[in-house]
């Protein structure tokens, strides 16, 4: 293979346009100065970690290098080399980097270490699953079908599972995939969000409370560990926990005991752990605003969730998926030239973003025709007499009529004010029904919508409406 080849990781097979297999390139780590000269490793992965502690990839014994100190990281453009924060900095060429890309041989210090970095010759096949469905997530792309097939595998153990990845990628759906095709699918599926309870209250909220514990404790309360026995717990948003509540956390997970606040009585607790957060946990390790033991015994399996831009080769699929299950969608179509246009645009919020346009566009009779407009999605309508992209039928459904025609609008109303009652007039009556249909069951209404479950919860808050209380 030619040298100047190297800095590609990955290659793909393609069978009648579809991929039928992948291969991921084997690296190498050797530290050529330094306590650990003359370690090798040959390691296949695409994201290698480097460190003084446990878990790394390269583990180093210098004291100068941080617990969790920097990653090469493989994606579409080569191989990226990251500074996890780390105490004395990532060093290639004499130059203190943060993010950078190297080329094959480069030389990397990091405190009193040179390590050499050189992807091989070799490679390893990437296992794909044959299906491009996994749950309520869909994606034919290598990337999806790759975690499709490694989801497959975490599902059927009981092994703590931390899932990484950007807001609005549905990490929560991947934790509800993992639930339901558990042997615990019969147990409940507790969300537990970390992020939207004030911390005078979370400890209440994972372990519970007894009668008189606190002011306000005015009836004993099952936390979300022992409501999820026999189930799984998912602790969304988890790099959000306060400090001060790690160590508590950290011994449920180990002894699976949990004892109520203001109790004396502890409870076994059998249960399922998964954990979502859009940060950098090596990161905050570093920053010492998460604790090092916890980060490990969270990450005991990883899943990351690639973000949309990584996998555009889904869109069509994402779009078409999206309009079945938007009311009015399933008689509506884009066309092409929207859809090369949307081909074009990073969708920073990723799939979130994208329903919300698509949804909106259907709403509205418009579409997202610039750049600009999918920035600020949603778009503006299209002139009368111009093509919006978006074809509703005059066949369309009750329900998307009822919403695009009985909703009254003031004119006397700035556009925005009067756009926003129309799209909140639209979210109440869909997802009243949408509850009505599933007898108040938030789960099984989000698998239906093709949404993660705190959305709804968050659309019911910010809306105003009755929390049916069932998960």
């Amino acid at each position: 293979m030619p040298v100047d080849d190297l800095r590609s990781g990955t290659w793909v097979t393609y069978i009648g346009g579809r991929a039928s297999s992948a291969r991921l390139r084997r690296c190498r780590v050797e530290v050529v100065n330094g306590a650990d000269a003359g370690l090798v490793r040959d390691i296949e992965a695409s994201v290698i970690r480097i460190g003084a502690r446990r878990g790394n990839d390269v583990q180093l014994s210098d004291s100068k290098v941080s617990g969790l100190h920097c990653e090469i990281r493989l994606d579409d453009r080569g191989y990226r080399l990251r500074d996890l924060d780390s105490t004395n900095g990532t060093y290639v060429s004499g130059l203190r980097i943060n993010d950078v890309y190297i080329q094959p041989g480069a030389q990397i210090a990091l405190g009193g270490t040179r390590l050499k970095f050189d992807p091989l010759g070799d490679s390893v096949e990437i296992e794909l699953s044959d299906t491009d469905r996994f749950g309520s997530m869909i994606g034919r792309s290598v990337k999806m079908r790759e975690m499709f097939a490694r989801l497959e595998k975490l599902a059927k153990s009981d092994t703590t599972v931390l899932v990484t990845g950007e807001t609005g990628v549905g990490k929560e759906l991947v934790a509800e995939a993992l639930h339901d095709h558990s042997p615990r699918e019969k147990g409940a599926f507790v969300v537990l969000d970390c992020g939207s309870i004030p911390p005078n209250l979370i400890e209440s909220e994972l372990f519970g409370h007894e009668r008189g514990a606190f002011t306000g404790a005015t009836n004993s309360y099952a936390g979300a560990f022992e409501r999820a026995h026999g189930g799984t717990v998912f602790l969304d948003e988890i790099g959000e926990l306060p400090l001060a509540m790690q160590p508590k956390l950290l011994r449920v997970l180990e002894r699976k005991e949990v004892r109520r606040v203001g109790g004396t009585k502890t409870l076994e607790v059998d249960l399922r752990v998964v954990a979502a957060t859009n940060r950098d946990l090596g990161v905050e390790v570093n920053r010492g605003r998460f604790r090092e033991d916890l980060y490990y015994r969270l990450a005991v399996a990883r899943v990351h969730v690639p973000p949309l831009r990584e996998r555009k080769d889904d869109l069509p699929l994402l779009i078409e998926h999206i309009l079945a299950t938007t009311p009015g969608g399933e008689t509506a179509s884009i066309a092409q030239e929207t859809i090369d246009l949307m081909m074009k645009h990073d969708w920073p919020g990723n799939v979130r973003e994208l329903r919300n346009v698509i949804e909106r566009a259907v709403l509205l009779a418009e579409t997202p025709d610039s750049e600009d407009a999918l920035r600020r999605a949603p778009a503006s309508p299209a002139p009368k007499g111009e093509s919006s992209g978006i074809t509703v039928t005059p066949s369309q459904t009750a329900t998307s009529a009822e919403a695009s025609m009985t909703v009254p609008v003031d004119v006397t109303q700035p556009f925005k004010n009067a756009k926003q009652a129309v799209i909140s007039e639209f979210e109440k009556r869909y997802i009243s029904r949408l509850l009505a249909q599933h007898d108040g069951n938030i789960s099984a209404a989000a698998r239906a919508a093709g949404i993660d479950r705190m959305s709804i919860h968050k659309m019911l808050h910010r809306l105003g409406l009755a929390n049916p209380g069932r998960d």
